[in-house]
């Protein structure tokens, strides 16, 4: 009980919202490899076993045509200053299906924790999955994050993705997530992470629109400064008839940082369309001085610039 309440005090202190106690919101709370709280609703089925140490195995099923009306939180974490956390993930929405997810990811004392999350996502016809990833890493930087994602959307299934790491340390971050979108099924993926000192972000997004009328965004914005390093692999690939896509990559960059955008669109098919945007450079000069005139000086303006971009 003591380890469920510092998980769910952690998870509150990085902006989580307090659901653990109302029973009509779906949640699940895992401490490296303890499951310390589990409540599933009408629906919805979750399943999570210790497979072995620091392991742990993740099942979460939307069954055919429910519409889960509240989100479901997830809470995921490691509470001491060194430890090891792996989820093997599997998401199974059905046809016709819909759910969002909120996952927090807290790890405030870190000095030297790894994060590996493999997940398999399956979403039938129609389906809708919302996964939205919010991770504090506290001060030290001593965290690093592994995560890869296999991804299914079969005709007219939605997926969202949104990850943001805004406030505390990076540390290491190695994101691979690649999807396979059917006919008119749509994806979405968006990254917003802020990096300092020297932390390390690498993140590859790949869709593939493999069906007529499926349709790709892939839009990260990236804020680093220190000697902090960033490498943002994009790629988006139209094989069928009437697919569209964009890929957009935004970073910002302040003193010693290195930042890298690799913006790749792969059009098979006469009538699919995708574009791509990406910019690598310092705030804008025009609003930083708007700002300045307003009272700011330099560093209050670029902040309030790359917050800005963050929390579009």
């Amino acid at each position: 009980m003591n380890d469920y309440q510092m998980m769910v005090d952690a998870y509150k202190e990085a902006g989580g919202d307090d659901v653990f106690e109302d029973s009509e919101v779906a949640h699940l709370v895992l401490e490296r490899d303890k499951i310390l709280g589990m409540h599933a609703v009408e629906g919805l089925e979750v399943e999570a076993d210790k497979i072995s140490n620091d392991t742990v195995k993740v099942k979460v099923t939307v069954k055919e045509g429910y519409k889960i009306t509240n989100p479901v939180h997830m809470c995921f974490g490691v509470l001491p200053k060194e430890g090891r956390q792996k989820i093997d993930m599997n998401v199974e929405v059905q046809k016709d299906a819909q759910v969002e997810v909120r996952a927090d990811c807290v790890f405030p004392n870190a000095v030297k924790v790894q994060h590996i999350m493999d997940a398999v996502i399956n979403i039938a016809a129609g389906g809708s999955y919302i996964y939205k990833e919010h991770h504090f890493h506290g001060e030290n930087g001593g965290v690093e994050v592994i995560a890869k994602s296999d991804i299914n959307v079969e005709p007219y299934g939605k997926l969202v993705t949104k990850f943001d790491l805004l406030k505390g340390r990076v540390g290491k971050i190695d994101f691979d997530y690649e999807a396979n979108i059917a006919e008119h099924g749509t994806v979405e993926m968006l990254a917003r992470i802020s990096g300092q000192q020297d932390d390390l972000i690498k993140i590859r997004e790949a869709a593939h629109l493999k069906g007529e009328s499926a349709r790709g965004i892939l839009d990260s914005k990236i804020a680093i400064k220190d000697q902090a390093e960033a490498e943002i692999y994009n790629e988006l690939t139209a094989d069928a008839a009437e697919a569209m896509g964009h890929v957009d990559c935004t970073e910002i960059i302040k003193d010693q940082a290195i930042a890298r955008a690799i913006p790749i669109v792969d059009v098979r098919h006469p009538e699919a369309k995708v574009t791509h945007e990406a910019a690598i450079g310092s705030v804008d000069s025009t609003q930083l001085q708007t700002l300045m005139a307003r009272g700011l000086d330099e560093e209050e303006a670029s902040e309030v610039i790359i917050q800005g971009l963050l929390n579009d």
